[in-house]
């Protein structure tokens, strides 16, 4: 706080005092400078400033008018000196960032030319044995006739169901030459080369059934059917035309019946 602050506050107090005689009574005032105040106000005025009540001397004016500084007691030991600071590490050098240089892509591979492997040398194989089978017969098929027999252990057929046969051609107004006579039990026939090497126009088949010779289709005996340009004809075997009693002559007379439907006669 400033010290003109207290004073001020001193001569208003005084003024107040002495209002009411001030416009009987001529008053000299004296200059602020040269107020001289006594040490209990100073000290009441002043406590807690920067002033200290013990060990206070007033120093008389000096010739210019003016008040002297007031002796100031000595105060103890200073305090010790803050610590010096220490000085500020230096700056990190700088360190130069080189430019990250651009990605190289990977080197593509170049193809080279291989020459293929030198295989081994193989032995030639043999082409398959696609020649038709070719069926031993008896007669001389001057009329595409095949007659397709099954007898096991010789080969062609017994004398009694050759005579047989024979006689049944004569009724059917022909004769051996007419005909070709193949043994399925001596030489398993099939329709393929059995057509590719006879040519027959019509087939007969004596104890065998359509599937026995690779026909795709099956039907009962004593009856007729057309297939493939070739007309069939199945019967039951020799032997059993053979047979005597009634059975055998019935089975001739069905046998008969077809012979002349397939032959026109």
């Amino acid at each position: 706080m400033s010290l003109q602050n207290p004073l001020l506050t001193i001569v208003s107090i005084f003024q107040k005092n002495t209002h009411r005689h001030w416009q009987k009574t001529d008053i000299n005032f004296m200059s602020l400078n040269n107020i001289e105040l006594k040490e209990p106000l100073i000290t009441e005025l002043y406590r807690g400033n920067l002033l200290a009540t013990e060990g206070y001397t007033r120093t008389p004016a000096t010739a210019s008018g003016k008040a002297s500084s007031p002796n100031v007691p000595e105060q103890g030991p200073a305090a010790p000196a803050a610590p010096a600071l220490a000085p500020p590490a230096p700056p990190a050098p700088s360190v130069a960032v080189s430019p990250i240089p651009a990605a190289i892509p990977p080197a593509v591979p170049t193809l080279t030319s291989v020459a293929p492997a030198a295989r081994p040398a193989t032995a030639p194989v043999a082409p398959a044995n696609t020649a038709p089978a070719v069926y031993k017969y008896l007669g001389n098929n001057r009329r595409h006739i095949t007659i397709v027999v099954q007898s096991p252990g010789i080969a062609f057929l017994p004398d009694d169901q050759l005579n047989f046969l024979g006689k049944m051609l004569e009724a059917c107004k022909m004769n051996m030459g007419d005909v070709a006579i193949v043994n399925h039990a001596t030489h398993p026939t099939q329709i393929a080369a059995l057509k590719q090497q006879l040519q027959p126009a019509f087939l007969l088949l004596f104890g065998l059934g359509p599937v026995d010779i690779k026909l795709p289709m099956n039907f009962p005996v004593f009856t007729i059917h057309n297939y493939d340009q070739c007309t069939y004809l199945s019967s039951p075997s020799l032997d059993q035309l053979l047979l005597p009693g009634d059975e055998g002559k019935l089975l001739k007379s069905r046998l008969w019946v077809s012979l002349k439907n397939l032959f026109e006669i």
